[in-house]
């Protein structure tokens, strides 16, 4: 009877604490609850902290209240010149409306997602379609991401959702496009390169010329100076030595002659042949003459 009375006890106890668990549940502040009765919405806007619903009868979905970060995959988009460019870009979104978010996508985050994904890449293809690569890249990416943050949260707010945030991380060409536009950089460059060596190698000859021309100038003036030089020399030496041997004419005879005479025998070995009476030798026959 005691056993009996005891499993009685323990069923009643078990009973409670599974009216308790059904009956109460808690809502944490980074958390949105809506309450559900037969599919219909009975409650969703419950404060954090311990609440009660009818056991059995009501569910409680649970939802994130925090900001949450959809990181999508890169898209192609064309821009206005029919370019594709590759897209890396990332979005911070929260629920706002949690009861409209519960009856536009039931509840599901996946969907939500989804949902969220599609009006960004919309939006992304909407204002590249507008502008040219170079604008998109270097010049409006600033502004583009301010105009998908307010058209995206207009969006999607019909499904409860607010757009904090959109950010383009990266933006270039495809990989197929990508190679195709480095070769013909590189290509554009061994040309731009090409062609500034061929101008170098022109103005290196046309500089090497004028050089050698104003070299050549420069040598022929100074060799006709010089020859114009030497000659004004000569002919003063040939003046000053006139004048000076006009006054002693048989002493510059002389001087010519042992000069002829040391030019004649430079060596011992040295052979002269000429006639003993002829006027070379007459300061040997005669010094006083």
């Amino acid at each position: 009877m005691n056993q009996n009375k005891l499993f009685a006890v323990v069923g009643l106890v078990l009973i409670g604490i599974l009216i308790a668990n059904s009956t109460i549940y808690t809502v944490d502040e980074r958390e949105r609850a809506v309450v559900v009765r037969f599919g219909q919405v009975i409650r969703y806007d419950d404060k954090p902290g311990l609440h009660v619903k009818t056991p059995f009868l009501d569910a409680v979905r649970f939802y994130s209240a925090q900001i949450l970060t959809l990181d999508a995959e890169p898209q192609q988009f064309p821009t206005i010149e029919k370019k594709y460019v590759v897209v890396d870009s990332f979005v911070k979104w929260r629920i706002a409306d949690v009861l409209k978010f519960h009856v536009a996508v039931g509840g599901d985050e996946a969907k939500a997602r989804e949902r969220l994904s599609q009006v960004i890449n919309s939006g992304l293809r909407g204002e590249f379609g507008k502008r040219t690569v170079k604008e998109v890249i270097a010049g409006d990416r600033h502004k583009i991401m301010e105009l998908l943050s307010v058209n995206a949260d207009k969006d999607a707010s019909e499904y409860g959702i607010e757009v904090v945030d959109v950010r383009i991380q990266r933006v270039e060409f495809p990989i197929e496009v990508r190679d195709a536009v480095y070769r013909n950089m590189a290509a554009e460059r061994a040309r731009i390169a090409k062609e500034l060596r061929a101008k170098g190698a022109e103005g290196a000859e046309k500089i090497r010329a004028s050089a050698e021309r104003q070299r050549d100038i420069l040598l022929a003036e100074a060799y006709r100076d010089a020859e114009r030089t030497r000659g004004e020399g000569d002919a003063r030496a040939t003046s000053i030595t006139g004048k000076a041997f006009s006054v002693n004419p048989e002493f510059y005879s002389l001087y010519r002659s042992l000069n002829a005479y040391k030019e004649s025998f430079k060596s011992k070995d040295d052979i002269l042949v000429v006639d003993p009476s002829a006027d070379f030798f007459k300061y040997f026959k005669n010094p006083r003459r």
